[in-house]
C-alpha cells in the first residue's frame, strides 16, 4: 500500500517562484515546542500514546452495543460528532444505515431545530436504542438539550436499565454540575475528552472512537494508519507532505486567494469535507485572517457550482481529495439500441468514468485560472482515514503558525453563546 500523497503540480504556475524555506522550518519547529508551552497539543502523539486500557474498553462497550441495540445515537456537536460521523461516511458511505450488519447510527444535539429533534425521538421509541452522549462539562446548550430529550426517553422505556444503554464521554475530573457527576452518579459508562486535546482534533480518541467501533469498523487499522504518518511526517523536511501542503495553501493566499475549496469525486467524503471545513475555520480564522474553507462533492456540484467555479470571481483554489481504488466496481451495460448515444461506455465501468471525469475538471479548473492542489490515498479503508485525518490535522498547524495565529484556540466561538444565553434568560448574562 502506498503512503498518502500530495501534489501542487495544477498549481505551480499560479504560485510565487520561492517559499521561504527559513520560516516553514520556523513554523514546525514552533509547533514542535507547543506542548512546553502548554497549548491542547498531544494530538500529536495520540496514535502511539493512547490509553491502550480505554481503547480495549471502547471495543468491549462497541459490542455490547451492536448486540444490545437497533439504533445508536450519536449525541454531540462540532467536533464532538463531526469525526465519527466523517469517518462512518467515508467507509460505507451515506446510505451505511441500510446496512443489516450493524445499529443504524444517528447523529443527535448538533442543532436546535425542534422538527429534527422530534422526528428523530419518534422513529426510535419503538426501537432498541443506545445513546453515546459527548461533551466535556456537559453545559453545552445544543447537546445538553438534546440528552435531557434522549435520556426521559430512555428511562420512560427502560427504567433503571437505562443506565446500560447510556455511555458518557466527557471531561475525567468529577466535579460539581458537570456530566462526569451525573455520569458518576447515575452509574453510565464513561470515557474520556482528553485534556490535551481541543475537540477538533479529537476524532482519534474516546470521542470519536466509540461511534466509528459501533459502526463496525476497525480501530485498530485507523490508528495504524495515523501512527504510520505521524513517524512519516514527525521531522521538518521540504519533502514532507504536510509542509509543501501548508506552504503551497499559505503561498496561495498570500498572492491574493481567499477560498481554499475542498472537493471530490466520491460522496462519502461530503462529511469529511464538513469536518475539514472546522479544523481549517476553527483553527486558522482569526485576526481577520486565513482562507475561507468551502467544500464540494462532484460531479454533483458540477451541475450545480459548476459555472461559478469555473468562471466566477477568481478568489479561490480547489484541494481534489482523491481515492484510488474503489470497494467495489459497476459495469456499464449495453444497450442494442443505444438510445442514450453512450454505448462507446459499454463494458467500461464506473469508477473509469468517475476517474475520467475527475481528470477533465481539474484540467478545466486549473486552466481556468483556479489552482488546484490534490491529496490522495489509495483506497477508502480505516487505515487510510487514519492517514488522512493526521495529515490534515499537522498540516492546519503548521498553516496556523506560518499566518502567525494560533491554531489550537477558538475565542471568537463564545460570542454567539453569550448573546444566545442573554436573550435566553440565563442567570449571570
Amino acid at each position: 500500500m502506498m503512503p498518502l500523497r500530495f501534489d501542487n503540480r495544477f498549481s505551480k504556475e499560479y504560485l510565487p517562484p520561492s517559499f521561504d524555506s527559513d520560516r516553514a522550518r520556523a513554523a514546525f519547529l514552533r509547533l514542535k515546542a507547543a506542548k512546553e508551552e502548554g497549548l491542547p497539543v498531544d494530538w500529536m502523539t495520540l496514535p502511539k500514546d493512547y490509553d491502550k486500557e480505554e481503547f480495549s474498553r471502547i471495543l468491549d462497550a462497541a459490542q455490547r452495543i451492536r448486540a444490545q441495540s437497533e439504533v445508536f445515537v450519536v449525541i454531540g456537536i462540532g467536533g464532538s460528532y463531526l469525526g465519527a460521523r466523517a469517518a462512518i461516511e467515508f467507509l460505507y458511505g451515506q446510505e451505511h444505515n441500510l446496512s443489516k450488519d450493524a445499529p443504524q447510527i444517528f447523529f443527535a444535539g448538533n442543532s436546535l431545530d425542534p422538527d429534527e429533534s422530534a422526528a428523530l425521538l419518534d422513529y426510535c421509541r419503538d426501537k432498541e436504542v443506545s445513546i453515546n452522549v459527548i461533551s466535556k462539562s456537559g453545559t453545552t446548550t445544543e447537546p445538553a438539550v438534546a440528552f435531557r430529550l434522549w435520556r426521559k426517553l430512555l428511562e420512560e422505556k427502560y427504567g433503571e436499565a437505562a443506565k446500560e444503554r447510556i455511555f458518557v464521554t466527557t471531561d475525567q475530573r468529577v466535579r460539581p454540575g458537570t456530566l462526569r457527576e451525573l455520569a458518576e452518579q447515575k452509574g453510565y459508562e464513561c470515557f474520556v475528552v482528553p485534556d490535551g486535546i481541543g475537540g477538533r482534533y479529537s476524532v482519534l480518541s474516546a470521542v470519536g472512537l466509540l461511534p466509528i467501533a459501533v459502526s463496525g469498523a476497525d480501530i485498530s487499522a485507523m490508528m495504524h494508519g495515523a501512527r504510520d504518518a505521524m513517524e512519516r511526517y514527525r521531522d521538518f523536511s521540504m519533502e514532507n507532505d504536510c509542509v509543501r501542503y501548508a506552504m503551497a495553501r499559505t503561498a496561495l493566499y498570500e498572492s491574493g486567494k481567499s477560498v481554499e475549496l475542498f472537493a471530490s469525486f466520491h460522496p462519502r467524503m461530503q462529511l469529511f469535507g464538513e469536518w475539514l471545513k472546522q479544523l481549517f475555520g476553527e483553527s486558522e480564522g482569526k485576526e481577520h485572517k486565513a482562507l475561507y474553507p468551502a467544500s464540494v462533492v462532484y460531479s454533483t456540484d458540477l451541475h450545480s457550482m459548476g459555472q461559478y467555479v469555473q468562471e466566477g470571481a477568481r478568489v479561490f483554489f480547489e484541494t481534489m481529495l482523491e481515492i484510488g481504488a474503489p470497494n467495489t466496481e459497476l459495469l456499464i451495460p449495453d444497450d442494442p439500441k443505444n438510445t442514450d448515444g453512450l454505448n462507446f461506455l459499454s463494458g467500461k465501468t464506473l469508477g473509469y468514468v468517475n476517474d475520467k471525469a475527475q481528470e477533465a475538471t481539474i484540467a478545466a479548473h486549473a486552466a481556468g485560472n483556479a489552482p488546484v492542489l490534490e491529496v490522495r490515498i489509495d483506497k477508502a479503508d480505516e487505515y487510510g482515514f487514519g492517514e488522512l485525518v493526521y495529515f490534515f490535522e499537522l498540516s492546519v498547524a503548521i498553516s496556523g503558525y506560518l499566518i502567525d495565529v494560533n491554531p489550537f484556540d477558538q475565542p471568537g466561538v463564545e460570542f454567539y453563546k453569550r448573546n444566545m444565553f442573554k436573550l435566553l434568560g440565563k442567570p449571570g448574562y
